[in-house]
């Protein structure tokens, strides 16, 4: 007799429900006489039956009759109040992510309070909402031990590369002007560029292909999901910003550089399998969850001639030749993953390892990764001796600012700790210095959800503690 089975809540948009792909690989690894079931948006779910691990769809309607079964683990990955109900509802042995129980609605495991203390504050996260997914239910050993399958380059496919047109925000994707003048290149170079969208993209694409003037192949919004899929493989590469068709992409094998700009983290949302490519501006503020001007200033560093460079290298299959560019104002990475079996963008042209704003950053991401993965993960990555002294070597300012800001949250935990349900703001991680706010933005989660108890502090004043151990005396 089968084990009851694992029940994993995505009703998200179709990126989300890609992004879950890898965690519902490993957990027929996990389980591997257990069912997987998956609640999903069936418009997303019924498109990707051939892509998906095979697991059991069922669709937010059934909600109600699935919160009557018994469940081995029940992982939900929405934020959406009917998913947290669902959660709180079912039979289970374990419980991952946020759920409804006494007509309140908190969250279990620390991997899902750590991604839920990104909410404006990931600008120094470096762990990939893929990877977030899995954390908390998936050992570390599992992950390094994960085969990724290479990048299928077609062939006898004229030359076609896909151009994405749109994105969920106006702000996440260049305008008509850009895509025209980037086709137009693409065509001189003997490439045959094909406008792809869906409905909601066929207006853009209208006004793309009214200036390009030019025989370029639009066929936005008239896919279906499925056939979208086979369109894909078709590709040499797909351009695309960050969307959730360059996920289904990527999950393809198929080739993509992502132009990453606007409000997007290319840590959280880049393609996830390695061997992709990102480019993005060197801004400061480049990650940012939501842009304060008018217009992004990144877009401003996007050149379609430069584009239509990077893309002819690319397929040129000459790593050689990326290595040696320069790209001011820019930088071009690779999706990878690390000795721990994470996620990691590799910084691939000259550009990419000078210390600019957005290269020093990295080293904060690289910190930070490695003390959350030490203090809440069953594995180690680098030490944090070893983080640290990068990160001193590479932003050193920050580095002699640390000791103080992370002994003023110290004592103000401290306090916490002798009064006893003491709550603290709602803004409390927003008192410290940005380069703390990993820290303090996990533990105002975290404190909160036990409704800032003793216990809760004790432990919150451990992992400074933690914190502390790897500063130098």
């Amino acid at each position: 007799m089968k084990n009851p089975p694992v029940l994993v809540i995505q009703m998200q948009r179709l990126g989300d429900l890609v992004l879950s792909f890898p965690l519902l690989g490993w957990l027929k690894m996990r389980y591997p006489d257990t069912p997987i079931w998956v609640v999903a948006e069936p418009v997303f779910f019924k498109g990707l039956m051939t892509l998906s691990p095979e697991v059991t769809y069922f669709p937010p309607e059934a909600a109600p009759a699935l919160a009557k079964e018994s469940y081995t683990a029940v992982i939900n990955l929405s934020h959406r109040p009917e998913a947290a109900k669902l959660a709180g509802a079912a039979r289970t042995e374990e419980l991952y992510g946020l759920y409804q129980s006494n007509g309140a609605t908190r969250i279990k495991g620390d991997w899902h309070l750590y991604r839920a203390g990104l909410t404006h504050n990931n600008r120094h996260n470096a762990f990939h909402w893929a990877d977030l997914n899995a954390l908390d239910c998936i050992g570390t050993s599992m992950l390094q031990k994960t085969a990724w399958p290479p990048m299928r380059y077609a062939s006898g496919s004229e030359g076609r590369i896909g151009l994405f047109l749109g994105a969920s925000e106006q702000d996440k994707h260049p305008d008509a002007a850009f895509w025209a003048a980037f086709a137009e290149k693409l065509l001189a170079a003997g490439f045959k560029p094909v406008l792809l969208g869906g409905k909601a993209e066929m207006p853009l694409a209208a006004r793309t292909a009214a200036i390009l003037k030019a025989p370029a192949l639009n066929m936005a919004g008239r896919f279906s999901l499925p056939e979208f899929v086979e369109v894909l493989r078709s590709l040499r590469l797909l351009v695309t910003p960050d969307t959730g068709p360059m996920h289904v992409a990527a999950w393809t094998g198929t080739p993509t550089l992502n132009l990453s700009l606007g409000p997007v983290s290319a840590w959280e949302t880049a393609p996830f399998p390695p061997g992709h490519f990102v480019l993005q501006s060197t801004l400061s503020c480049v990650g940012c969850w939501r842009c304060k001007h008018p217009r992004p200033y990144c877009h401003d560093q996007f050149s379609p001639e430069r584009i239509a460079s990077l893309v002819r290298m690319i397929l040129s299959r000459t790593p050689a030749a990326l290595s040696t560019l320069h790209l001011p104002g820019q930088r071009l990475l690779q999706s990878s993953r690390s000795t721990a079996g994470l996620f990691r963008l590799v910084p691939l042209d000259i550009s990419g390892r000078k210390l600019q704003p957005a290269y020093g950053r990295d080293f904060l991401r690289r910190f930070w990764q490695a003390y959350f993965f030490h203090t809440l993960a069953d594995g180690k990555s680098e030490s944090l001796h070893t983080a640290f002294s990068a990160l001193a070597t590479a932003m050193p300012a920050i580095a002699e600012r640390l000791p103080a800001a992370s002994l003023q949250l110290s004592r103000i935990l401290s306090l916490g700790l002798r009064k006893g349900h003491h709550a603290l703001g709602d803004s409390f991680w927003l008192q410290f210095p940005p380069f703390l706010r990993p820290l303090t933005g996990y533990l105002q989660q975290a404190l909160s959800n036990e409704d800032y108890s003793r216990p809760a502090y004790a432990h919150a004043l451990k992992l400074v503690e933690t914190l502390f151990a790897a500063l130098p005396r």
